[in-house]
This record gives structure tokens, C-alpha cells and sequence, in this order.
């Protein structure tokens, strides 16, 4: 049955006009009054919905029973990385939102080539966000990860608040005493952030930071891998 996300609160018995987003998705499917479609707002669960009207840009539903159903991962990962350049940054929110990523924090590094700002960096975080949400719809998620703002790795360490109770802060290292990640979750942690380098890695001055702040090297074995793919096996290794 076709998921959409649907921007605006949900509740049973109620006839709601579609946002653009999701009525545009439904026009496309080219679904008739009488189908019936699966609706949530990111709040928990998911909803039952008969498409009532089809308008020329407006798509009306009748909004059913909700159905409390989960499928989020075991515990929270926050994904903090040095952005990918070119379509490698869309590949990895939307693999990252399919394994259950609970944030996604992009970062200006020093070895990054991706530099974003102003009204460039509003449109990517939008155009992010939405492959976020597309990603939920395929996968069957009803909590959207928020993509949030970038920021620089060093300003974004800066703000970091003192880790509360039961959450590990973690970054992919080579460093010699780097733990694996069934180490980490020997420890039985409630929560992971994990800092991911872009290509090329952080500098050796940005690993050190980070470690000041508290994250634990994480290893994930001897091969180098790209940087989308090491963060997607940081989150597959942690979230499930």
C-alpha cells in the first residue's frame, strides 16, 4: 500500500486536505477517490486513509484508524559527518534514514571539499530533508530523522553539551587502542554519536579535538573505506 508522509498532525476520523508534497505523490501514482493509502506524521505509528477527492493540485483523505506501530533501531545513533561531495551526501542520508538513523549532522572539515553557506547551504539541508522523508515513505519508517543545519566541525564540538547518562560519543579512527563496535556496545550505552571524516579523513588536529570532547576511537577493521560507506558500516554496526 502507498506511504506518504503527510506534514501536518494526524487523527483518527478527520477529512484532511493533503499538503502539496504529498498530494503531488498521490497524483502521481494517479490514485482514485475509493483507494486506500497509509499516512503518518513523524509523531509514532501510522494511519489508515481513503483518498475522498482528487482535484486538479488538491488531493482530499478520510484519515482512519492508527496503528501505533514502530520500527525504529534498538537505540538512538546520531550520524555527525564531514559531507561527501556530489550525489554521495544524497546516497548517504537516504541509506542512513532506510538503517534507522536518528539525526544526521553535516560538517564543514578541513579536508572536506564540500563548502556550503547561506542560502546554498538552506537548499541542500532541504533537498536533504526531503530524501530523508522519501526514505522513510520506501522503508516503512514513521519518525523522519531531522537532517539539521551545517556547521563546522570545530564550532559544532565547541557546542557540545556535557554527554548525559548512558550516551557514548564515538569517531572513526585508525588510532592504535581504537575500540571496535562490539566493544562500545558491550558497555550497553543508550545512545551513540558518531563523527565521520569525509574524504581524506579529519586532521590529525580535528581527531584530537574530538577526543578531548569526549569520543571514544571506533574501528571498523584495516580496509579504508569511502567515507559514505564507513559511516552507512558505523550505523549498521551500532543502530541494529
Amino acid at each position: 500500500m502507498p506511504r506518504f508522509h503527510c506534514s501536518v498532525p494526524l487523527s483518527s476520523g478527520d477529512t484532511l486536505v493533503l499538503p502539496p508534497g504529498a498530494a503531488r505523490h498521490v497524483q502521481v501514482l494517479r490514485l482514485q477517490p475509493g483507494d486506500e493509502i497509509t499516512l503518518f506524521d513523524g509523531n509514532g505509528g501510522e494511519y489508515a486513509a481513503t483518498v475522498e477527492r482528487m482535484g486538479r493540485s488538491d488531493v482530499a483523505v478520510n484519515v482512519g484508524a492508527h496503528d501505533p506501530v514502530e520500527r525504529e533501531a534498538p537505540r538512538p545513533v546520531h550520524l555527525a559527518v564531514g559531507m561527501p561531495a556530489n550525489e554521495r551526501m544524497d546516497w548517504l542520508v537516504e541509506k542512513a534514514t532506510e538503517l534507522g538513523v536518528a539525526s544526521i549532522q553535516p560538517l564543514m572539515t578541513a579536508h572536506g571539499v564540500l563548502r556550503l553557506a547561506g542560502e546554498r547551504a538552506d537548499k541542500k539541508i532541504a533537498h536533504w530533508q526531503a530524501v530523508a522523508v522519501a526514505a522513510c515513505e520506501q522503508s516503512g519508517r514513521n519518525r523522519v530523522p531531522q537532517v539539521l543545519p551545517v556547521r563546522s566541525l570545530n564550532d559544532w564540538l565547541a557546542a557540545l553539551p556535557a554527554p548525559g547518562a548512558g550516551a557514548c560519543r564515538s569517531i572513526l579512527s585508525f588510532a592504535d587502542g581504537a575500540r571496535s563496535a562490539g566493544a562500545l556496545l558491550a558497555d550497553a550505552p543508550a545512545s551513540f554519536t558518531v563523527l565521520s571524516g569525509p574524504e581524506g579523513g579529519l586532521s590529525p588536529s580535528e581527531e584530537q579535538e574530538a577526543v578531548r570532547r569526549g569520543f571514544l576511537p571506533l574501528t571498523l577493521g584495516t580496509r579504508v573505506l569511502r567515507a559514505e560507506t564507513a559511516a552507512i558500516a558505523a550505523l549498521v554496526a551500532l543502530a541494529n
